[in-house]
């Protein structure tokens, strides 16, 4: 009597959109390890779970390919089953049901156990912080708060994510801990909003108090800020940052516009001045400080004076990053309601204007490092080069150190002294001392 072999399956997790989604992939991957279960991220797999973003046209449609990409291959055979989860699915679930019907299972960005249970696996709360991560092995995406109460006109995260929920300190230590041991060296704190942690918990916003507790934590040696609010920022973040050397002198405070009637429009709760008083307050208190913005051109109602207003403010701030993007008319969102009256090829036009008037403030601010020496952490090698970046830098988004791999054997996720020798706008070049 023949017997049907028992094929074991390999669960193939695919990543698209933010390192928040990183975070949350990373997270599921560890708990169907912690069940036993053979898990790869972005390799060959026979299940396959999509974590897709939702967040704006151009994200959704990489997200809709590449479930289209699956289902065709599970059709051919090649994949048994298809399941999606995060911001898309549970932002257009019915419609994703209706409209490709051949995946197996949509699960929202809250249900992972119940998308465990699909894979044959349970939900295991004891794993705090237990995570395979798939960045490379010095640095680490690290979550510390969930959804946001922010009312921004523009923005579907709310939607998709939910209120604000911080996680709590003790589990987050845990979790620092727990990176630290597997040799990770440098957090990149994310959330939707890092300003307004811990006003659920504590009642009062805690990021300074957490940032105190996770500098004590042995074998982390850079502490990175990403996506702080600016309306309501917390002073005191800033004195921790100066005073611990842990803390990267950087921070990426997303400020979309600074027009007042955009502002207004975008329901940012600040102005033009109160904006760049913040930003003179950033300078006075940590003068070391690199700080990274993006701003959103082409919102509904957005004048040529508008734009240059902006465009004038950012020659003026001479931001070390800024990252530009053209708006998307989401529906569901508050300005969804207002005319998308900018014709795309303004957009375009402004974004493009933006960045290279950034380009250049790049350049320029890169020559003034010719010569000066930094501390570079070495995130990979490519071609003759190994790739590092200051703690001004955060990866992927900002500069790289590029250090000739024939001079100079360099081991990755090792930090380096190097002297800058010559720079571009986006490139620094170094050779170690």
């Amino acid at each position: 009597m023949r017997t049907k072999t028992l094929k074991k399956n390999k669960i193939n997790v695919v990543t698209l959109g933010c390192s928040k989604n990183v975070y949350d992939s990373e997270v599921l991957m560890g708990q169907l390890r912690a069940n036993n279960k053979e898990v790869v991220h972005e390799e060959e797999g026979n299940i396959v779970v999509i974590n897709t973003c939702g967040f704006i046209a151009n994200a959704k449609e990489e997200s809709i390919n590449t479930i289209l990409e699956y289902v065709q291959k599970k059709e051919e055979g090649t994949v048994d089953k298809v399941f999606v989860t995060g911001c898309l699915s549970e932002r257009y679930k019915p419609d994703l049901q209706k409209e490709i019907p051949n995946v197996d299972e949509y699960f929202g960005t809250t249900e992972l156990p119940a998308l465990l249970k699909a894979l044959g696996a349970d939900y295991k709360h004891e794993l705090i912080g237990e995570r395979i991560t798939t960045t490379p092995k010095n640095y680490a995406y690290f979550k510390i708060a969930e959804g946001c109460d922010r009312p921004c006109s523009f923005c579907a995260i709310p939607i998709m994510r939910g209120k604000h929920r911080s996680t709590p300190m003790e589990d987050l230590v845990i979790e620092a801990e727990k990176l630290a041991a597997k040799g990770v060296k440098e957090l990149i704190l994310i959330a939707q909003d890092l300003t307004y942690y811990g006003l659920d918990l504590y009642k009062k916003r805690n990021l300074a108090e957490l940032l105190q507790k996770l500098v004590k934590v042995e074998g982390i040696e850079w502490i990175r800020l990403h996506y702080a609010f600016p309306t309501g920022f917390p002073m005191d973040v800033l004195e921790v940052m100066r005073n611990e050397p842990k803390i990267c002198n950087y921070i990426d405070i997303p400020l979309q516009h600074i027009s007042d009637p955009i502002l207004k429009s975008m329901r940012r709760g600040t102005t033009k001045a109160k904006t760049t008083k913040l930003l003179e307050d950033f300078r006075a208190a940590v003068p070391e400080m690199t700080i990274r913005t993006t701003l959103i051109v082409g919102y509904p109602g957005e004048t040529e004076e508008d734009f240059q207003t902006l465009k004038q403010w950012v020659k003026d701030m001479r931001f070390e990053r800024l990252g530009c993007f053209t708006y998307s008319h989401e529906e569901n969102t508050h300005a969804y309601n207002l005319e998308d009256d900018v014709p795309e090829d303004v957009k375009m036009d402004r974004a493009n204007e933006i960045m290279e008037i950034q380009s250049q403030i790049s350049w320029e601010l890169n020559q003034l490092k010719i010569g000066k020496e930094f501390r570079v952490v070495i995130d990979r090698k490519e071609g003759s080069y190994f790739v590092g970046r200051t703690e001004f830098d955060s990866p992927d988004v900002d500069n790289e150190v590029l250090i000739n791999a024939e001079d100079d054997y360099l081991r990755t996720g090792e930090f380096f002294n190097v002297k800058i020798t010559a720079a571009e706008d986006f490139d620094l070049y170094a050779e170690v001392v």
